[in-house]
């Protein structure tokens, strides 16, 4: 069997350019290196001391479940045993970032796409690609909750729909899971907190999320969230609350057909902008934003 490749993002004098896999390959655990267990160590104690103060229990209690020390890179069979049996899903190693359509089809037959290499030492802090550790610490402790389980299965399908509408229809749907898989927050008895991977799985954005006075928190609203631009170069601008996960799977209940076509109406509103409909739980004072660059 051929050695599963690290297919990484290309930088070039535009900046980075997005390079695809599309296939799944085996696990190569028995390759990783001591500096890789040893990356993971250093991200995992990293984050388990910091989330018990900011992310939601649920996943925190995921954690706990799939028994993630640090004890080195875990291996995917041993984690969809636990996986399998508690939702039906399953890990599926990866060498990178996949196509659109080929990550809905995994998504929509409960099949979640893991990269299996890991960061080097020297980018613990940023990454500009999801790598093992975001895709495994950052979203698979949830997956292991029914109510969550079923709304990335009903994200997919979407996604399936949305690739054969038009790109549109697929930014909109994309905008969804980049503020609520990604950089959700959640209200909880003990307060706002985290369950969005792209957050647990970074401390910078964990402490800011919760903490920084600078960015917006709103309550969430799917066809303003579907239609509201973000920044993939900094810290989130505007962060959207849910008031629970039956929130979330109930929104993606309806067609969105007719959403897309009223957003195709309208105009994208600006990541840092408060509309006045808006439930606000925090107006950012904005300190520190860069100007322009929404996406």
């Amino acid at each position: 069997m051929d050695t599963p490749r690290r297919v990484e993002h290309q930088q070039t004098d535009r900046g980075y350019v997005p390079v695809y896999a599309t296939g799944t390959v085996e696990q190569p655990w028995a390759s990783y290196s001591k500096t890789d267990h040893e990356v993971w160590d250093t991200l995992y104690r990293r984050q388990r001391e910091l989330l018990p103060a900011y992310a939601c229990q649920e996943f925190l209690d995921g954690v706990e479940r799939f028994g993630l020390g640090d004890g080195g890179i875990p291996r995917f069979d041993e984690l969809n045993k636990v996986l399998g049996k508690a939702t039906g899903w399953q890990l599926v190693a990866v060498e990178g970032l996949l196509p659109d359509e080929v990550f809905f089809d995994h998504l929509a037959n409960r099949r979640f796409p893991v990269s299996w290499w890991i960061r080097k030492p020297d980018q613990l802090d940023y990454l500009s690609e999801p790598d093992l550790f975001h895709d495994l610490f950052g979203h698979v402790p949830l997956l292991l909750n029914p109510v969550f389980a079923d709304y990335m299965q009903a994200y997919g399908k979407g996604g399936m729909k949305a690739h054969a509408i038009g790109p549109e229809a697929l930014m909109n749907l994309t905008r969804l899971y980049w503020y609520t898989v990604e950089f959700g927050l959640i209200r909880t008895e003990q307060g706002l907190r985290i369950y969005g991977a792209g957050i647990v799985s970074s401390k910078g954005e964990s402490i800011y999320s919760i903490d920084s006075p600078a960015p917006n928190r709103i309550g969430f609203d799917l066809e303003r969230v579907m239609n509201t631009k973000y920044r993939i170069d900094t810290y989130q601008q505007t962060y959207f609350v849910i008031d629970d996960f039956e929130q979330l799977f109930e929104a993606t209940g309806p067609d969105f057909t007719p959403i897309y076509a009223r957003l195709a109406q309208g105009t994208p509103v600006a990541a840092a902008q408060i509309l006045p409909t808006d439930k606000v739980y925090h107006r950012g004072t904005r300190e520190g934003f860069a100007s322009g660059g929404d996406n």
